[in-house]
């Protein structure tokens, strides 16, 4: 951890690019309750290893929660380790992820997923794009706990030249609009222990995964986390 990180009392707000926002420090306020709010999903939907599109095992680990719906739409009935809905996303998280979508200028952000990421000293996650979302309007939220990483943001194509981002215990990046589709990545993570988190840095990335009839129901949410929030 920098000095930076250390004497920074209020959070960050910098554009990386249109539609694109990084904000350090902004969950260092309630990371204990993340945490806690992490450890119940994991009792329900145990951590494992994903695999690449052609099922090759990948060294990040990786577990979700969120709607039934959402569960339906991002479902593999080949993954035997996933055979039961995921846990309902925890209040705390959910109205952390709307408050942030709304602090980045995406008023309209509605997650019905979670996907938790837990990376270990050498694991790393290759460019890619989230794209398997029915609603790419809809913005990425991604909390950062534990161990400090190099993040990559890349541009609307593979080849384009990525900027590589410090993320360090409670940073917040948020995307949508013209960035939605921007590749992205994690270099190798390097050895620390944090005290939080241990040897492990995780990863919390909110997605509108479904949409369709829950829109009610997460615009509900949404005017309930407006009237609590209390960010300039």
């Amino acid at each position: 951890m920098n000095l930076f990180s250390q004497l920074a009392v209020e959070p960050t707000h910098e554009e990386l690019w249109a539609g694109a926002v990084l904000m350090r420090g902004l969950a260092l306020a309630q990371d204990a309750e993340f945490f806690a709010a992490m450890g119940t999903i994991m009792a329900e939907a145990p951590l494992h290893h994903a695999t690449t599109p052609g099922g090759l095992p990948m060294g990040v680990m990786v577990t979700d929660c969120g709607t039934p719906e959402a569960f339906r739409r991002r479902w593999d009935p080949g993954n035997p380790e996933v055979r039961r809905l995921w846990p309902p996303m925890p209040r705390v998280l959910m109205d952390f992820a709307l408050r942030c979508a709304v602090r980045a200028g995406f008023p309209q952000g509605r997650p019905d997923a979670c996907h938790v990421n837990r990376y270990q000293a050498g694991t790393k996650l290759g460019m890619h794009q989230d794209r398997h979302e029915i609603d790419l309007t809809q913005p990425i939220v991604s909390v950062s706990l534990g161990l400090e990483c190099i993040f990559l943001l890349g541009g609307l194509e593979r080849t384009d030249k990525a900027k590589r981002i410090l993320l360090e215990h409670g940073d917040v990046v948020v995307w949508g609009g013209p960035s939605r589709m921007r590749f992205h990545g994690v270099l190798p993570l390097k050895p620390g222990h944090h005290p939080l988190t241990g040897p492990y840095r995780y990863n919390l990335t909110f997605r509108t995964t479904c949409g369709g009839a829950n829109h009610l129901r997460w615009g509900q949410l949404r005017l309930r986390a407006l009237d609590h929030l209390q960010w300039g």
